[in-house]
């Protein structure tokens, strides 16, 4: 089982239903330090916030699938979830300690803001730099 973090047409309960035939609904969620950025679809570009969900599933090859991994419109990177806070009672969802993020292509995907990531590369590598230098993690959202 892995938990993914998403932003775009996955926070759709009914696309998610089309998608995927194992999956549980998660908690919101906010990912700190990747914002937001819309093209043909959704993707993420350095620096702010971006609301999302959490969910949990055993077909990440159907995600992959869904998300153009072959085609090379997405990656998949894991990200830290933060830590729970104990005073609060909150636990963190699923058990996990790290959420599956799909991040785009800004070329492919057609996004119309300029997406400079801050290193060269691959955008695998751009990204996975990108978040390890910057500490970016998903939270669950408090509002």
């Amino acid at each position: 089982m892995a938990v993914v973090f998403v932003y775009g047409t996955l926070t759709d309960p009914a696309r998610v239903e089309s998608v995927l035939d194992q999956y549980t609904t998660g908690p919101s969620a906010v990912c700190e330090g990747l914002h937001r950025v819309d093209g043909r679809y959704p993707t993420l570009a350095p620096g702010g916030q971006t609301t999302g969900r959490l969910i949990e599933t055993p077909e990440m090859d159907t995600l992959d699938s869904y998300e153009g991994l072959d085609r090379g419109l997405y990656c998949r990177l894991s990200v830290p979830l933060s830590a729970p806070d104990t005073t609060s009672g909150v636990e963190s969802p699923f058990g996990a300690e790290t959420a599956e993020l799909y991040v785009g292509s800004p070329r492919l995907l057609e996004v119309e803001d300029v997406v400079e990531w801050p290193t060269a590369g691959e955008l695998k590598q751009q990204v996975a730099r990108y978040i390890d230098s910057h500490a970016v993690r998903i939270h669950l959202n408090s509002r």
